[in-house]
């Protein structure tokens, strides 16, 4: 394990964690070069575990030990030893976990793959990196198959969503359409009943949907829509049905990530179409109704 004792914010050797809070350099220096950035001893296990290969490590000294048995798996891999000091200034934050690896970019499921799913979140222009990791989590732990985005929505592998996610990005398989114009006719076509949730006047209750499906399983998927304008009216207008989640207290919407762990759980209590799911999707790993 070549530990590398690093004393100066300008060494070209750190130049992976530079600035990691400035969104806009890093979504162009990470897709440059292939990379993305864990944060914390947990999350950093998890991308290991998970199978992606580290480039390299960046650790306060009393981080060493604990995170040892993921060092001894790379062997090759340099470990760039830093006071918490100077990890702040190179990253532009307080590290407060003191630790963050550099790992190589794998882009695991793509379409195809989501769309032999049962189960899918779908999520349309989610730009918010926070929303995104929650609602990964949120589909992940409440036993969904997978996350699709539209090509502007957030990225999963950012520092903020894996970090949110609490590493469930690792597990949950995800993939980004290619095109959002097509993305309704082609989640019909791969037969899913799409769900739009939304404040739409003609929305139907999320239950009353929710004992439909009960009633006669089939492939779900749901439509999740941008923080401040909600779904789009070409997604929730081609959607199968439109769905809504009643609010009281004078209160119109929820959080993205909030209602979609709502609509996750009620509609995920029903019987499948299938006893398992037919994708490989079944590891572990806003809204319509959402102003952000």
């Amino acid at each position: 394990m070549p530990l590398v004792q690093v004393e100066h914010a300008a060494d070209d050797r750190l130049a992976d964690y530079v600035r990691l809070r400035e969104t806009s350099l890093r979504r162009s220096l990470e897709s440059e070069q292939g990379l993305f950035i864990a944060e914390g001893e947990k999350v950093i296990r998890r991308a290991v575990e998970a199978g992606y290969r580290p480039r390299s490590f960046l650790l306060a000294p009393r981080w060493l030990e604990g995170l040892q048995d993921v060092l001894d798996r790379w062997p090759e891999v340099p470990v760039h030893v830093v006071s918490e000091q100077l990890a702040e200034e190179v990253t532009g934050f307080h590290v407060h976990r003191g630790a963050l690896a550099s790992l190589h970019r794998e882009q695991r499921h793509d379409v195809a793959d989501l769309l032999r799913a049962e189960r899918l979140v779908v999520c349309e222009d989610v730009v918010d990196h926070t929303n995104v990791g929650a609602l990964l989590r949120n589909a992940a732990g409440l036993g969904w198959d997978g996350v699709l985005l539209s090509p502007r929505a957030a990225d999963p592998l950012y520092r903020r969503s894996i970090k949110v996610s609490m590493g469930a990005v690792f597990s949950l398989p995800w993939a980004r359409l290619p095109d959002w114009h097509a993305a309704p006719a082609q989640l019909a076509g791969a037969g899913f009943t799409t769900l739009a949730l939304t404040l739409a006047d003609d929305a139907v209750d999320l239950a009353t949907v929710a004992a439909d499906l009960a009633r006669a399983p089939r492939k779900v998927a749901v439509l999740l829509g941008t923080e401040g304008a909600g779904l789009s009216e070409r997604w929730s207008g081609q959607s199968t049905t439109r769905v809504t989640i009643p609010m009281a207290a004078g209160i119109d919407s929820l959080n993205v990530a909030a209602a979609a762990a709502i609509a996750c759980y009620v509609l995920g209590q029903g019987p499948r179409q299938s006893s398992s799911s037919s994708s490989s999707s079944r590891t572990r790993g806003d809204t319509g109704q959402s102003s952000g």
